[in-house]
């Protein structure tokens, strides 16, 4: 499981305005879609649907495009996000609640799409990550590319489901803004999220670490 951001260098993956074009300088963004043509799916959340309506492909480089997952606990993808739109829906796959509107998942199925539905949080607010990786696994997905945003990065990183994480830094400071990491519980230094292995190098003008978990 790899999690990979891009952020300034005062760890800031938006603007207070929710602005990330572009953070990264045009060759990190190539080594972020060689980075996907190595994963068996990409993973966003609804939050990164609804903000950049990305299309989750490889594009930049040559290579296979991964299969999309998106984790949208209440169904809020629209049918014309291009996760789904113009046949991109066979290619994509719906996480969501038990509780997730049964019209809106059947609209999604009729694109192609496919939806898994999944125990949600107290507060329904998300899914249980381990059933969703348990889930991907059964399917033969061995590799998982978590690509945001904050609230997934976060969540993964919580449930310390993460082996590897790819931060992109950009020599930029943005100052108040949406941080890459939220809130993990920790409250001691000595509690924080260390590495076992670290490589950094330039990519463009960025920096590139990339860093095994303990």
């Amino acid at each position: 499981m790899t999690v990979k951001f891009a952020q300034s260098l005062d760890g800031r993956i938006a603007a207070a305005t929710g602005d990330s074009k572009w953070i990264s300088g045009e060759e990190a963004r190539r080594f972020a879609h060689q980075l996907r043509s190595e994963h068996d799916a990409i993973l966003v959340g609804i939050g990164t649907v609804l903000a950049d309506d990305p299309e989750l492909t490889v594009r930049l480089v040559d290579g296979r495009s991964p299969l999309r997952v998106v984790v949208d606990t209440r169904l809020r993808t629209p049918l014309t996000a291009r996760v789904l739109a113009n046949g991109a829906a066979p290619g994509t796959l719906i996480a969501c609640a038990e509780s997730a509107d049964h019209a809106r998942a059947q609209a999604i199925e009729d694109l192609g799409g496919e939806v898994l539905r999944f125990v949600a949080n107290d507060d329904e607010t998300g899914i249980d990550i381990a059933r969703l990786l348990d889930a991907l696994g059964h399917r033969g997905i061995k590799s998982v590319l978590v690509e945001g945003g904050r609230q997934m990065i976060t969540s993964f990183l919580s449930a310390r489901a993460v082996d590897r994480v790819v931060a992109i830094i950009a020599p930029k400071i943005i100052g108040q803004g949406i941080e890459s990491i939220g809130d993990l519980g920790i409250r001691q230094v000595s509690d924080a999220i260390t590495f076992k292995s670290i490589n950094t190098r330039s990519v463009g003008e960025d920096i590139v670490l990339d860093g095994r978990l303990s």
